[in-house]
């Protein structure tokens, strides 16, 4: 027996045709890559996107083409997201921190008809344009008196696009499985997998993404995606913020300190999303301009762990609610969060941190558990290290295009991340399965020392890596970039961390360098730090 309601079917552009009706007093902010401030609100957005679905059907694009984009945060990349969806195609976010040879494979790979780009990446394109012949046209995301002298072939513009055509469209009802975003992984080990999205799957994402239970949004919401929208739709934001009748803030270009503190103190921003790095490079700029974050309830950490440092200067300094998130190209991103609960109100400040260094709880919609290397299921206990597995309706079962099925058994999908869950359900990153360090029969925590490290005050960032000893197998080796006119010597760093972790999990060696290498999404580049220093330990003791 079935129950007795109609089945209508999920689909994106439902999304946008909602919050044009009901959440007027909603804006979308940008901060444009031509300089300046657009603003404008849902019923606006509406109908450009509706201008765009018309562009693009008379370019030929057809429901199930995919349309790439390699663009900023910005209210043009907003459009794309339904418009694409919406007439029934596929929007393809390009990650354009990825290196040359890795575009050139995920365009041909995903086959993409057009690609959207930014006046900052189109030098990008225009270097790759002779490897990349299946794509039909390059549309710049701008105005007329802005567009560049290009060498891109059937290069035309944004706005005079949208300008030659109706703001009616009537969007088509499709299956609600049908694709909708495809978004590659960053390959950081061999060619970049592809995540193919549905309009079902971003749906259920984005409802589940805005309740008080998860990034809490609603209509008093000023919502900040630091996240860029070509790194796994930043959260899921420029979907569950239409859908709870928040305002969206969208930086462009602007990433560093002083452009994101602009944009928050002007704005009045109420929520930031990003990842670790940028947020220190906010907070060291506050801190030089003796500024404040009054307008800011929460901010979602996520991408990598954030050390406990960073959250209690939110905390405590600034008064700011730090969530910690997880999630993954492979989940939409969302997993958990560590959201407020009346225990983490309540506790004093040591018990908060020791839940808040977790990533938290599922969401629902979203099972996990723990696994060793046969698959079988280890306790809750919080202690008990094992191989992370979800599974959920926005997870995904495969790769596109792709036959390697070793992530996905048995229903489940295996993150590749080193976790403990313990019996309240938190969920505790202890390092990725391939940056554990594992140093004479023993697991040590890459994540877990990185974090008390950039807890010494003269510390910006630390990486630590696993490199191969002559003795232990591997021993950990500590990589630290001093904060700016900050003094700290090797012994320094070792005695501050001699209290804080086991003996042998102290690093055998402390190098300091200027910077350190990164993912397009602010993720620490280990496999290149490793590569470089394979021979560290090997070398001292020959």
């Amino acid at each position: 027996m079935f129950g007795i309601m109609m089945d209508k079917q999920l689909n994106i552009a439902d999304i946008l045709e909602y919050a044009a009706q009901y959440n007027t007093d909603a804006e979308i902010v940008t901060r444009q890559v031509e300089g300046g401030i657009h603003r404008y609100r849902y019923h606006d957005a509406l109908l450009r996107t509706r201008q765009l679905a018309n562009a693009l059907r008379a370019l030929g694009v057809h429901q199930g083409d995919r349309v790439a984009t390699l663009a900023w945060n910005t209210y043009r990349h907003l459009e794309l997201y339904y418009a694409v969806s919406g007439m029934g195609a596929v929007i393809h976010t390009i990650n354009p921190r990825l290196f040359a040879e890795q575009i050139v494979y995920i365009v041909n790979h995903a086959e993409d008809k057009y690609v959207f780009v930014d006046l900052t990446f189109v030098p990008l394109l225009e270097a790759v344009q002779d490897h990349i012949p299946g794509v039909k046209g390059f549309v710049v995301m701008t105005d007329r008196a802005h567009m560049p002298n290009s060498s891109l072939p059937n290069l035309l513009c944004y706005e005079e696009l949208l300008a030659a055509q109706s703001t009616q469209f009537d969007w088509p009802e499709f299956d609600e499985k049908t694709a909708a975003g495809l978004c590659y992984t960053s390959g950081t080990t061999g060619n970049p997998k592809g995540v193919m999205y549905s309009h079902r799957s971003t749906l259920l994402h984005a409802i589940s993404s805005c309740r008080a239970s998860a990034m809490n949004l609603g209509p008093l919401s000023r919502v900040l995606p630091v996240v860029p929208m070509f790194h796994v739709c930043a959260w899921g934001v420029p979907y569950s913020a239409p859908i709870a009748g928040s305002s969206i803030l969208f930086p462009g270009a602007g990433m560093d300190g002083a452009s994101l503190y602009g944009l928050i103190d002007g704005e009045k921003a109420t929520s930031l999303l990003g990842v670790p790095t940028v947020w220190l490079g906010l907070l060291n700029y506050i801190d030089s301009v003796n500024g404040n974050l009054d307008s800011v309830e929460n901010v979602v950490i996520g991408g990598s762990a954030a050390p406990r440092s960073m959250m209690e200067k939110f905390h405590d300094k600034y008064g700011v609610f730090p969530i910690h998130a997880w999630g993954m190209t492979e989940m939409s991103p969302m997993g958990c969060l560590c959201v407020k609960t009346p225990y983490l109100l309540s506790a004093d400040k040591d018990a908060r941190a020791a839940i808040q260094s977790k990533q938290g709880r599922p969401v629902f919609g979203v099972d996990m558990k723990i696994v060793d290397d046969q698959d079988r299921d280890l306790p809750h206990d919080g202690k008990t290290f094992g191989r992370l597995m979800v599974r959920g309706s926005w997870v995904a079962s495969g790769y596109y295009k792709s036959d390697d099925r070793s992530a996905f058994r048995g229903g489940w999908f295996d993150t590749g991340d080193v976790s403990t869950i313990d019996a309240d359900g938190y969920m505790q990153i202890v390092d990725r399965s391939k940056d554990v360090i594992k140093s004479g029969g023993e697991w040590i925590s890459s994540i877990e020392l990185e974090n008390y490290a950039v807890g010494h005050p003269a510390v910006a960032e630390a990486c630590v890596v696993g490199v191969a000893h002559p003795k232990w197998d591997e021993r950990p080796l500590l990589l630290i970039v001093r904060k700016q006119g900050a003094e700290c010597s090797k012994e320094a760093i070792i005695g501050y961390l001699a209290d804080k972790v086991a003996r042998w999990w102290i690093p055998d060696d402390v190098v300091f360098v200027d910077a350190l290498p990164h993912t397009a999404t602010g993720k620490l580049l280990k496999t290149e730090v490793r590569a470089k220093f394979a021979r560290h330990y090997l070398d001292l003791a020959s």
